[in-house]
């Protein structure tokens, strides 16, 4: 693939945006301690994906998702996380890619399951600063048009329309009968990471069906999972616990596939011996 060719990949597409987003957030704050952390998660991302391919000496390296995966941390983790942890969450993230796969691809968003594990084990903060988390409302536009052309470029458009048209109507609904602090779901931060996580996040394409039908279902699933874990228990993890049980639906679909593949196979097999 020629530079120009990977440019135009959804890959190219998201590596683009997220940094921008690195470089627009922390001129806008006037506080370059996100780019450091950039610089850290993608490094130490970096060196866990190289050492593991190594180790399993494979032929080619494809570092652009361990790249996007430590931009991706860098820009939800507060700017104050101190680097060990910054790393940390890197590392737990791309050994997840490479521990829990199922027909050579990864179960989980690497992303996700780096950060849920670091707010339970380092209870890190998130301000989601890289999505404009910490800025007026106006620069969600920022989220909008970085979003749209990868989303487009995958083509999970159904996905994320039914993850976002879901999840806000039921806030809405679990607000009109007073569940929750719901009204805060549509102020920044919470608002900006409705936004940056239905875009960059759900739509990954190895973590996520391809199907429309099946974009739907998964979008739908995630955004019910994360609107009841906001209503009725608050915190920063509830989108990422939606996406890893929309993750965990995908690979127990896949499985049931399979089985009913095999099954249907060995009875033609069996009908091909049996005499006529």
């Amino acid at each position: 693939m020629t530079a120009r060719q990977w440019i135009k990949s959804p890959k190219g597409y998201v590596l683009i945006a997220m940094v921008a987003y690195l470089l627009l957030a922390s001129i806008g704050a006037r506080d370059m301690k996100g780019i450091l952390n950039g610089i850290i998660a993608v490094v130490a991302s970096l060196a866990v994906d190289i050492i593991y391919c190594r180790i399993e000496k494979r032929k080619r390296l494809m570092l652009d998702g361990a790249i996007i995966t430590g931009l991706i941390i860098s820009l939800i983790l507060s700017t104050a996380t101190s680097w060990p942890i910054v790393a940390a969450t890197a590392v737990i993230a791309i050994l997840s890619k490479h521990l829990f796969v199922y027909r050579k691809k990864p179960v989980f968003n690497p992303a996700v399951f780096g950060l849920l594990l670091s707010a339970l084990i380092f209870h890190t903060g998130q301000s989601w600063w890289g999505a404009f988390g910490n800025f007026p409302a106006w620069t969600l536009i920022f989220v909008a048009l970085g979003g749209y052309p990868v989303t487009s470029r995958v083509n999970k458009y159904a996905q994320l329309f039914s993850f976002l048209g879901a999840f806000f109507a039921l806030l809405v609904i679990m607000g009109y009968y007073d569940i929750g602090n719901i009204s805060s779901a549509f102020r920044p931060p919470f608002i900006n990471a409705a936004l940056f996580f239905g875009f960059f996040m759900l739509t990954d394409p190895p973590t996520s069906p391809a199907k429309v039908k099946d974009q739907i279902i998964f979008g739908l699933l995630v955004a019910a999972a994360a609107a009841i874990i906001y209503g009725f228990f608050g915190g920063l993890t509830y989108l990422f616990i939606g996406l890893l049980l929309g993750n965990l639906y995908q690979l127990v679909k896949a499985r049931a596939s399979l089985n009913v593949s095999k099954k249907v196979r060995a009875k033609l097999d069996k009908a091909d011996k049996m005499p006529v």
